[in-house]
Formats: C-alpha cells, sequence, structure tokens
C-alpha cells in the first residue's frame, strides 16, 4: 500500500470515520468522534502515515522494522509513524490501522461507542 487513494479509502472505511484537514491542505487527519486515529501528507513521497498504537507493540514494531519509527510531532510512546515504502507487509499496516481505530474508539464515552456500533 504505498499510493494515496488506497491509504485514504483503508482509513475512511472505519464507522465514523471522518477525513479532517486541521494543520493544512496536505496534512489528511482521521478522526473517529473528533479524535485522531491516523494522520499523513498527502504529497509525501514516499508516502507516511501515523498511527496510534500500544506502548509495547509500538517498540517491537520499531525493532521489527525500520520504517516503524516513533511518531513525527506526536508522543512517542503511543504512536509510529510507518513509511510506506513497501518494506513493511500490507498485513501488519492493515493490523496498524486497524489497532489505531480501535485504541480510539476504545476511549471514547459509552454512547460515542454505541452510536459507531449502530453504524456498523
Amino acid at each position: 500500500m504505498t499510493d494515496t487513494s488506497t491509504l485514504r479509502s483503508r482509513l475512511s472505511a472505519f464507522p465514523g470515520a471522518r477525513e479532517d484537514f486541521p494543520f493544512d491542505a496536505d496534512t489528511l487527519v482521521l478522526k473517529v468522534s473528533g479524535k485522531m486515529f491516523a494522520m499523513t501528507g498527502l504529497e509525501e513521497a514516499p508516502l507516511r502515515v501515523t498511527l496510534k498504537g500500544d506502548p509495547d507493540d509500538n517498540e517491537a514494531l520499531r525493532a521489527a522494522y525500520p520504517a516503524v519509527q516513533p511518531g513525527h510531532y506526536m508522543n512517542k510512546r503511543h504512536w509510529n509513524t510507518v513509511v510506506l515504502d513497501g518494506t513493511v507487509p500490507d498485513d501488519v499496516l492493515t493490523e496498524m490501522i486497524g489497532n489505531s481505530y480501535a485504541l480510539v474508539v476504545r476511549g471514547l464515552p459509552r454512547i460515542a461507542r454505541q452510536l459507531l456500533e449502530a453504524e456498523e
């Protein structure tokens, strides 16, 4: 997954996922119930995506894949930036995206989670 349209459609496929451009016209932020779960620069080459993750998992992913780095401009324990240069397998990246979304949803108030479940 090294192209913007594939990444964008994968990120937008989650219930309640909304695109936002709070910083500039190039920095796409994906949110669920107003909380960020992914961020990418649409014009970056190579493409990168910043995702939330469990701190222990983040460390393991960084050790396993040089393209997984501490999150740029984010809390380095909780966020990774993945350089989409083809070295991180698609299934690993897909799991990272799903985990990021799930972590954010887990932290939402119960009513917000119930509304998302109704969207599925």
